[in-house]
């Protein structure tokens, strides 16, 4: 029965079928993985057919195959191959030029890709892939077959983005650029080896390691110095920017008709980016943000100066939203310098509003939807370690708690003192608790039930008392030992049954 399987040396699968009457093993360099194997039964089940209409020519498959002497059909003089022959040939390590002549060109297949797909993005998103396939990858890969780039070809590329000019005077670009053009390429070559049946070159190419990078956010005084030096005209802006944590794209975008001064809160519907009023970056940054004082009166401030001139918020003379480069470079880092303030990006606002909230004890979940966040994951990843150096919850509010409590003592109940009539009768009965201190412990109770513990007892010089036999008379007195303290020890069942005999009554 023709199968697919795999050779042990090298792990590599190879066909296994019967032509001519002749057991016939055909090897590949393909992996064993449920890929390739979906692909060689795909072939094997081709050759299957041919082979049962009497059209299979073993040539037109395995043209380098040793097999063909010992064969009785010999190779016809021009193959035509078919796309199961070029993957049969490709399986049997053939000539690539050969078998993937077929496939598109790289410039041709990655603008059809960003045509199919571009429904699917946001034009913001759309922008910088295009940038990035008309300045990096199509100059590079444009002239070749999709099917002919190796992935000796992507390790080269990767290794030149590391040497060209970078932004400034850096050189090479930064290991989060890289990879974000060569996932750009994962993602064509994958939809490419999809199509075509090959294997994709993209295969097991690890991304490179990024430096963590940490916030950076401001105090509360440095806030407080921002906002008494900032510009008249921003000092709002920068209010509600500092008190609600707001991306730049989402307070840029924020409209009017998204203030609620009733309700006190500020609807995140809409981002501008790139000059576009446009959907948010996520489902989860649709939020209704909840206004603090100060960013209540800001924005009725605010109302003043701009809810007649235009629908946004904070915009322009012209009314227009604020331009991010334009407020950076006139506004922000300019009053950094004049504040001695270390640089810092202005979407660090944003990680103050979270350090800020965390500080003050708010709920991380109620801080986590604020945020646009769909769970506090990312919350205590990136926050968390703010926390303890401003509000001091890193087990020192238990040391206090414990120290303030054991000093005293634990409280205990003693029930029924108060006002009105016996304990536990009295409808004015309440509880109170005193400390600990002033409450005798639990008695421990006198030893019974335990065969021949009376018999032992009597022969114990120690402190072992005797202990009363199972049926006491009237006339046996309860032994108290001297560690009671004279307390009343802890009376037993008043009633138990001892099989074949009447019940025993125990003096309390």
């Amino acid at each position: 029965m023709p199968s697919v399987r795999v050779h042990k040396p090298n792990g590599a699968l190879f066909f296994d079928f019967r032509y001519d009457g002749e057991r016939c093993r055909e090897y590949t360099l393909l992996p064993d993985t449920p890929a390739n194997r979906k692909k060689l039964e795909k072939v094997l089940a081709k050759i299957e057919a041919e082979i049962e209409a009497g059209t299979f020519v073993y040539a037109n498959y395995f043209p380098n195959s040793k097999a063909l002497k010992r064969l009785s059909r010999p190779a016809v003089p021009e193959l035509v191959e078919t796309p199961v022959a070029q993957a049969a040939a490709v399986a049997a390590g053939d000539s690539v030029v050969e078998a993937v002549r077929a496939t598109p060109l790289f410039r041709d297949f990655a603008n059809q890709w960003v045509d199919e797909h571009s429904i699917e993005w946001r034009r913001s998103h759309i922008r910088s892939l295009l940038s990035t396939l008309n300045s990096r990858l199509i100059p590079h890969f444009g002239g070749k077959a999709v099917g002919q780039i190796t992935k000796s070809d992507i390790l080269a590329f990767r290794a030149t983005l590391a040497k060209v000019k970078g932004r400034g005077e850096n050189v090479g670009l930064s290991p989060k650029r890289i990879n974000e053009i060569i996932g750009t390429l994962n993602q064509i070559m994958d939809e490419a080896a999809d199509r075509f049946e090959f294997t994709s070159p993209t295969t097991n190419i690890k991304r490179l390691r990024v430096r963590k990078t940490d916030v950076d956010p401001f105090s509360l005084v440095d806030v407080q110095r921002i906002l008494a030096t900032v510009r008249v005209d921003y000092k709002q802006y920068f209010t509600t920017r500092f008190f609600t944590g707001m991306r730049t794209g989402e307070v840029h975008g924020l409209k009017w008709k998204y203030v609620d001064f009733e309700l006190r809160i500020i609807r995140v519907r809409e981002t501008f980016v790139l000059g576009e009023d446009e959907y948010t970056k996520t489902d989860g940054s649709q939020r209704d943000i909840q206004m603090s004082q100060p960013v209540f009166d800001a924005l009725q401030a605010q109302y003043e100066a701009t809810g007649k001139l235009s629908e946004y918020v904070f915009c322009n003379l012209l009314g227009t939203p604020l331009d991010n480069k334009n407020f950076s470079d006139r506004i922000w880092y300019p009053l950094l310098r004049h504040l001695g303030l270390e640089k810092r990006r202005p979407y660090q606002m944003r990680h103050t509003a979270a350090t800020l909230w965390l500080a003050s004890g708010e709920a991380p979940e109620w801080i986590a939807r604020q945020l646009g966040h769909t769970s506090t994951e990312m919350l205590f990843r990136v926050y968390s370690r703010y926390v303890p150096n401003l509000t001091r919850q890193d087990g020192s509010a238990m040391e206090r708690l414990l120290a303030s409590q054991m000093s005293t003592g634990a409280l205990m109940p003693i029930e029924g003192a108060g006002q009105g009539g016996a304990a536990g009768t009295s409808a004015g009965a309440r509880t109170l608790y005193v400390p600990a201190g002033e409450v005798s412990p639990q008695p421990i109770p006198k030893p019974r039930g335990i065969h021949g513990a009376r018999h032992d007892a009597r022969r114990t010089t120690g402190s072992v008392h005797p202990v009363r036999s199972a049926r006491p008379s009237d006339d046996d007195s309860v032994i108290k030992p001297d560690a009671y303290g004279g307390s009343e020890p802890q009376p037993p069942p008043w009633r138990m049954r001892v099989s074949g005999s009447r019940p025993v009554h125990w003096p309390t």
